[in-house]
């Protein structure tokens, strides 16, 4: 049985056994059940509101401030579900945000929000929910409305809401200001939380935690040589041979030296262990059309030998390649062909250098020598190209897929994302079409992660993703931290849940706050997901339809607007605006989740 059938039976009996308790008159008065939602009631903490509540002008003047945030946010939060309706109306491939049950804040249903902190999520959660009713209880007080109950919701044992009950007589004699501050209270204080958690986040909370030692395993190929040594994800490779390694740089320098057979010391967070590898130089991913015609399936293939020469390593392969611009390569499998052995283009682009060059624009191209160098992968083209000047004219040869040997005049252009020059060309990782390892492992981009948050990442960074520099402001941060959980569709190799399961091996605790040890990581997560969920209510409450926040808000404002123009029947007036609002939300979030499967049935795609 899944998780999801495991949560709904559980709900089932839940509900069973409450409504039966309530049926009999054995559940407190507080105590109110409306099939899986229960609700706890209470006039207690109205005392408390009062004397909070003392220094009114204060109040009201954060309250008008947040007030005229929550306009802004209104206004944004309409469009952008609008025209991200209308984007998944046009497109019948759904991303996995988009799929019904990740908009769901459940951990395990929601693919983004793993189990493994589903407490921090829940005590953020409620966290969350209790400061926002909280705050509307306390602009009550202040705009003199009394309250009449107070109180918590949960979906069986899950806080999903809170609520604050003001008298509705007290509640229509006051000012429209006094009501739509009264309605922004609870926006505006889980921005202000969030402010306080995130400080404390990227302060000396990530300020404490460093990268640990070694090369971060993320990912093990299911077949290859570290998965046959049983190696997963989450260990550290600590020692190459012997050799410590520190970094990431580091590992792949020792390994690329190391012998085909080669010893590691691998920490998997609890011990240390030494396993012998024995390498071989599998193909983990190909290009279309490459030119040795391998397809990698189920199992990756393999490269026996280069030129009747066993290899087991890319240092072995490119040994045996030598300065030849061709070489006979044999796979695993018994296939052998004699194809150019350098870096693959897989498209000329239009109007790009070696396109003006006489290329033709969108053919693939395998490149093997610029200006007197030779090129056997697409490291070597690029650190080419990055000590070449733009405006200056090199040679560039290359075969063509029906093996034509030709050369280009290419005058380089500027780099769009680096120094150095360009010559217009699309490369697939690797050498010939054909990306290539002789371990297996994958990294996981500790430092980058950490340095995102922050903190001092050290040399980590996240390749082909244009993030440099977004950590550098405070807003910067607070969209980082936003986006991490969903890193996936950002491009990102992994998305970043918090310091949680095997993640915590790749980070240490340092300074003032060592003595917590793995309680820091915890208050990390609490921090980290209890900023997250606030400024996601803050913002699903901004919505413009009635019964949230952003609804009742769009209500004072109509009100305000229709009370000016002379029309015959405000109070209708109001009302066609205000639910003409709710329903556009209703069918802008219904498109969002279904759009896609509603384009694919009506052929809109």
């Amino acid at each position: 049985m899944n998780t999801a059938l495991w949560i709904l039976s559980g709900v089932l009996a839940y509900t069973a056994v409450v409504m039966w308790l309530d049926d009999r008159g054995i559940l407190p008065d507080a105590v109110r059940v409306s099939g899986p939602l229960t609700t706890f009631h209470t006039r207690r903490g109205r005392a408390l509101l009062d004397r909070l509540a003392k220094p009114k002008r204060a109040w009201r003047v954060v309250a008008n401030l947040g007030l005229g945030g929550a306009l802004v946010a209104m206004v944004g939060s309409f469009v952008l579900i609008i025209s991200s309706g209308i984007s998944a109306l046009s497109t019948t491939q759904p991303s996995a945000v988009q799929e019904p049950q990740n908009f769901l804040i459940i951990p395990g249903v929601n693919e983004f929000l793993p189990l493994s902190v589903a407490g921090e999520i829940v005590a953020g959660l409620a966290i969350a929910m209790v400061v926002h009713e909280g705050a509307h209880g306390l602009l009550c007080r202040v705009e003199g409305i009394d309250i009449e109950s107070m109180g918590l919701v949960f979906l069986t044992v899950a806080p999903v809401g809170a609520f604050v009950e003001p008298d509705d007589e007290a509640t229509r004699v006051v000012s429209r200001g006094a009501r739509a501050r009264m309605f922004a209270a609870g926006v505006t204080a889980n921005v202000l939380l969030t402010v306080v958690v995130f400080a404390l986040l990227f302060g000396p909370v990530v300020g404490a935690i460093s990268v640990a030692p070694g090369y971060a395993v993320g990912e093990v190929a299911p077949g290859s040589p570290a998965a046959d040594v049983d190696i997963a994800g989450g260990d550290r490779v600590i020692e190459v041979a012997g050799e410590p390694v520190d970094t990431t740089a580091e590992f792949e320098a020792a390994i690329a030296d190391a012998d085909a057979d080669v010893s590691l010391l691998v920490d998997d967070g609890e011990t240390e262990r030494t396993v012998e590898v024995a390498r071989e130089l599998q193909v983990i991913g190909s290009a279309g059309s490459n030119p040795l015609d391998v397809t990698v399936a189920d199992e990756p293939a393999t490269i026996a030998s280069v030129n009747g020469e066993s290899v087991r390593t890319e240092r072995e392969f490119f040994a045996a390649v030598g300065a030849a611009e061709r070489a006979t390569v044999a796979t695993g499998s018994g296939t052998e062909s004699e194809v150019p052995i350098g870096a693959y283009a897989v498209g000329v682009q239009e109007d790009g250098p070696i396109a003006d060059a006489g290329a033709a624009v969108g053919d693939p191209l395998t490149i093997v020598e610029i200006g007197g160098e030779r090129i056997h992968d697409d490291a070597a083209l690029a650190g080419t190209l990055r000590e070449r000047e733009p405006g200056t004219t090199v040679e560039v040869v290359a075969y063509t897929t029906a093996g034509e040997r030709v050369p280009y005049d290419v005058e380089l252009a500027p780099h769009p994302n680096r120094e150095g020059g360009f010559i217009g060309v699309t490369v697939f990782p690797g050498t010939s079409g054909l990306a290539t390892d002789d371990v297996g492992v994958s990294e996981y981009p500790a430092g980058a992660y950490l340095e995102l948050l922050g903190g001092d990442g050290g040399d980590g960074a996240v390749d082909g993703v244009a993030l440099g520099g977004i950590a550098d402001s405070a807003l910067g941060l607070v969209f980082v931290t936003l986006i991490l959980p969903l890193g996936s569709l950002f491009g990102l190799p992994f998305n970043f849940a918090g310091f949680t399961g095997s993640v915590t091996n790749f980070y240490a605790v340092n300074g003032g706050l060592a003595a917590l040890d793995g309680g820091v990581f915890l208050l990390a997560n609490l921090l980290f997901w209890t900023g997250w969920i606030n400024i996601q209510l803050a913002l699903f409450n901004c919505l413009p339809a009635f019964p949230l926040d952003g609804g009742r808000i769009l209500r004072m404002v109509a009100e305000a607007a229709v009370s000016r123009v002379p029309v015959p029947d405000r109070h209708a007036a109001v009302r066609t605006i205000t639910v003409s609002s709710g329903l556009v939300m209703l069918f802008g979030l219904i498109a969002m989740v279904f759009g896609n499967r509603i384009a694919s049935l009506l052929g809109l795609g």
